[in-house]
């Protein structure tokens, strides 16, 4: 189990708790990852989860957006994630989904070279899910622009995945995902639903997908996986943290890395 975090020295022979500390990375003009992650843990009281943040406010594939999301950019953010002594570092972000899932992977074991913290990110915790629980065709849900969208849907089909539908709002963001309502979501997850994917992603962290998940769950009787919810959970599996403490947030947290529920 990795070591959740520092221990608390005794004060006037008061034991403390053990606490647990989680470092996101977001982008600049993200709101939706700190509140909701935020929500999310609320019933963990050994838990907090704290932000470091690097410039991003366009969604596009041209040359300048790309740059947004340099390695280096986001190292120098980890770094003052590494300062907090958080037990994992996790990109919450989604770039990888369009510039190819090995960015991530590349990213991560940097993070974790330069700062000896165990790095993650909410693409490829994702894909885990994925894996854990066998699914093959994918409803995908996006903000995106229709260049974005097609990049995405292309990285799931390089890796052996079927998007059997597919609905987004053609916006180049960022700051602008977050004023999507949760009504306008759920009407998307409606309607990929319709074609009977295995799970339905929503891929975006500026969106607020997690907080309609649960309830898409139940109306529509399939997994909804949205990426702000599979960071948080890829960084509690790495801190050691029973996922299915989570409640109220979807089947997700239900999910162990051996396709078995949680206790």
């Amino acid at each position: 189990m990795t070591d959740p975090g520092p221990v608390l020295p005794d004060h006037e022979g008061v034991k403390t708790t053990r606490r647990v500390l989680l470092g996101m990375l977001t982008p600049s003009s993200n709101t939706v990852v700190e509140p909701v992650t935020t929500a999310m843990v609320a019933d963990l009281p050994e838990v907090s989860v704290h932000f470091s943040r690097f410039p991003v406010t366009e969604i596009t594939l041209s040359d300048e957006a790309l740059a947004q999301f340099e390695p280096g950019r986001i190292l120098a953010a980890a770094k003052l994630l590494a300062q907090a002594r958080v037990a994992v570092i996790t990109w919450n972000g989604t770039s990888a989904a369009w510039k190819g899932f090995a960015s991530d992977d590349d990213l991560c074991r940097q993070i974790t070279a330069e700062t000896g913290i165990p790095a993650a990110s909410s693409v490829l915790a994702m894909n885990e899910i994925f894996a854990a629980t066998g699914v093959r065709r994918i409803g995908l849900v996006t903000p995106y622009l229709e260049a974005v969208q097609e990049r995405i849907i292309a990285s799931y089909t390089a890796a052996g995945y079927h998007c059997v539908a597919e609905r987004h709002e053609n916006d180049p963001g960022n700051f602008s995902y977050s004023e999507i309502g949760e009504d306008l979501i759920a009407q998307r997850i409606r309607e990929v639903a319709t074609a009977q994917p295995d799970a339905i992603a929503v891929v975006c962290t500026n969106l607020f997908g997690a907080r309609v998940a649960a309830v898409m769950e139940a109306e529509t009787g399939i997994p909804v996986y949205d990426t702000v919810a599979t960071g948080l959970w890829k960084s509690l599996v790495l801190a050691g943290i029973d996922t299915a403490r989570v409640t109220g947030w979807g089947t997700l947290f239900k999910t162990r890395l051996n396709n078995l529920p949680s206790a």
